[in-house]
């Protein structure tokens, strides 16, 4: 064998194992379709996004667990020619403080809840069938009279969607399930395994604008926004 070759090939085997070394680092802990179900005057409108949650595999252990995938965007049809929605955030709401990374834990407790007693973050991906989404597991839900102007976003209460959406309207309820990680990072749908869901900005198309526009849609339903907290993550996570 020459010289070059020899290299070349201890290049090769160095590109395979930092290759698989980052696919192993970044490849989801598991993944769940959250799914939100909401009775209207026509009847249940449904939608639901797939999350994957990444735990921190980082050889100094000094990141966090996140999450890769967008707030969920239920279309509610139209109510005398104006259209309706409701949106299911990657936030929860913890008092004074808009928590990010509750959303992280939300298959995780919701399936404990279900099984009545502790799911270790190892044991998740194993879990199997679809678990309610209740109480403080429940996101932030907001609606907006205009998906293009971020300013017309509202609060709206998990037991009190009325209020904001008009009579007829309820949240029917929320739900959890393990989906398989699939074959990451080809995962691009059928046997492969089902990707993130993306389209967050075909919605909501300021979300795609540079600027505070996702900040200024947090401040016009009330919530709380500051303290270096990213504003576009309560909407959309890469």
């Amino acid at each position: 064998m020459s010289f070059i070759s020899k290299w070349a090939g201890l290049l090769g085997l160095l590109a395979v194992l930092v290759i698989g070394d980052q696919i192993r680092i970044n490849r989801p802990g598991h993944k769940y379709r959250l799914t939100v179900e909401v009775t209207t005057p026509d009847g249940i409108r449904t939608a639901s996004g797939i999350l994957a949650v990444v735990p921190d595999r980082n050889y100094n252990r000094g990141g966090r667990t996140t999450m890769r995938g967008e707030a969920v965007f239920v279309d509610l049809g139209q109510d005398r020619g104006k259209g309706k929605n409701l949106v299911a955030l990657l936030a929860h709401q913890q008092g004074a403080k808009l928590d990010l990374d509750d959303i992280n834990y939300v298959a995780l407790r919701a399936y404990g809840a279900a099984r009545g007693n502790r799911v270790s973050f190892n044991d998740i991906s194993r879990q199997t069938g679809i678990v309610p989404v209740q109480g403080e597991l429940i996101p932030v839900l907001v609606s907006f009279g205009d998906p293009k102007d971020p300013k017309t976003a509202q609060l709206v209460a998990s037991d009190h969607a009325e209020a904001i959406l008009g009579n007829g309207y309820a949240i029917r309820g929320l739900s959890a399930e393990v989906v398989p990680n699939g074959f990451w990072p080809i995962d691009f749908g059928g046997a492969l395994g089902e990707p993130v869901t993306r389209g967050i900005e075909a919605k909501l198309p300021w979300l795609a604008a540079p600027g505070e526009a996702a900040a200024t849609a947090l401040k016009a339903a009330g919530l709380p926004v500051g303290g270096g907290m990213e504003a576009r993550e309560a909407f959309a996570r890469k």
